[in-house]
């Protein structure tokens, strides 16, 4: 199937209305059961991109945007399930916010991810020894760190001491308000990049991880 021309934005007010039965049946009626990662960067992916600019013009609310998120989660699901042999070769991706227990912005981050093909492990508000624990066990590769605290913001520095102590290679991409203000706060604490948004997030996994 060809996404060329296709008119996202059909999608993108299904989503912006919030109806999930019309967001579904848009892309039930393109999916022909091997073209999941097609649609997910030909439709599914500019709508959210589009919806995420948006909000950042102020245009809509953070809650559209976030369900906009869930919704196109629930749809990857269906099309392209946690076990599809189609996700083998992608990176395995943890998310945390490090004990900031403002978690708006990392279930944006974590609702974009999915949709975007990505199997996520929640690490919701733990600790950084046993954030490190689990990205060691579960072999993640990118672990992605989302705080509205400075305090907790300053504590990748310590996440990533424990990450050299331990010998774990697991890349760091940090966001949130903090990272925002200060733009170089992310180098200070010892992150591999700092992403801007969700959309960002994305671009920076690749970055880290050195694919085209």
């Amino acid at each position: 199937m060809d996404t060329e021309g296709f008119p996202v934005h059909i999608f993108e007010n299904a989503l912006l209305s919030l109806n999930r039965v019309a967001a579904k049946n848009i892309i039930s009626a393109e999916f022909t059961g091997d073209n999941a990662f097609e649609l997910i960067r030909g439709i599914i992916s500019p709508a959210l991109e589009r919806i995420g600019d948006m909000w950042a013009c102020g245009e809509i609310a953070l809650s559209q945007e976030y369900m906009a998120g869930k919704i196109c989660e629930e749809i990857v699901e269906s099309i392209l399930p946690e076990e599809s042999p189609d996700r083998k070769n992608m990176p395995v991706i943890g998310i945390s916010t490090l004990g900031d227990e403002h978690m708006l912005g990392k279930r944006i981050v974590c609702s974009f991810l999915k949709a975007s093909g990505f199997n996520i492990y929640d690490y919701a508000d733990m600790g950084a020894e046993d954030v490190a624990r689990r990205v060691k066990d579960d072999g993640v590769e990118v672990l992605m760190i989302s705080t509205l605290m400075l305090n907790l913001a300053v504590g990748v520095k310590k996440l990533r001491m424990i990450f050299n102590k331990e010998g774990i290679s697991t890349k760091i991409i940090v966001g949130g308000a903090p990272f925002l203000f200060d733009r170089d706060l992310w180098k200070e604490v010892g992150a591999d990049a700092m992403a801007v948004d969700a959309m960002d997030s994305v671009s920076r996994i690749n970055d880290v991880l050195g694919v085209p």
